[in-house]
């Protein structure tokens, strides 16, 4: 009889040891395997961000961060998308050859539409963040100044499709990030999943 019982008693001392380390180490596992998951900070530092582009006025620049990087988006004015094509043989990739954009925007433009233009607002030369000149032909841009942005540190020129001046010390011209429209008047910067597609 007391064999029985000494037997019952190991069995639940046993199951309930088993137990209590279980969870003991269920306790110590879960904020180790949770340390690997990327906070909502850093999910937030690299998700897309919606922007909305109703109230920007032709010739103007709204600046939104993404990714902790500017980006600019800029209504293009009829006069700015008409000095594009006028100026290609001062440019040192007029075509933009080298894949600083989206495919969907390898277009003169480099934009989805050609009245609204996003740009990641860094120079490819050392990082600085260039000043946005609408104003065309400013005595001290050159005479074929169409307007676009300004780098001070070190003199880069880009159109207004961000496409670097000849002479220039950026080597290419300015990134275009993934983007879409979620309507007419809202873009997402960050994704692109439908493309580009209005």
């Amino acid at each position: 009889m007391t064999d029985n019982v000494d037997r019952s008693k190991r069995r639940l001392l046993l199951a309930a040891t088993t137990a209590a380390g279980g969870v003991a180490a269920a306790g110590v596992a879960t904020p180790f395997v949770l340390s690997f998951m990327p906070s909502e900070r850093a999910k937030a530092a690299g998700a897309p961000v919606e922007v909305d582009i109703s109230a920007i006025a032709p010739g103007t620049m709204k600046v939104v961060e993404w990714q902790g990087k500017p980006v600019w988006v800029v209504r293009r004015t009829p006069e700015m998308l008409d000095l594009l094509t006028k100026h290609d043989g001062e440019l040192t990739d007029p075509t933009s050859s080298v894949p600083q954009q989206p495919d969907y925007c390898n277009n003169v433009n480099r934009s989805i539409k050609p009245e609204v233009f996003v740009a990641i607002g860094i120079c490819t030369h050392l990082g600085c963040s260039p000043s946005y000149r609408p104003e065309a032909a400013p005595a001290d841009l050159g005479p074929n100044w169409g307007g676009g942005w300004f780098c001070p540190c070190h003199g880069s020129r880009f159109d207004i499709a961000a496409r670097v001046y000849k002479g220039s010390p950026a080597p290419t011209n300015l990134i275009i990030p993934p983007h879409q429209y979620l309507s007419e008047t809202t873009l997402l910067i960050g994704d692109d999943k439908k493309k580009g597609a209005a």
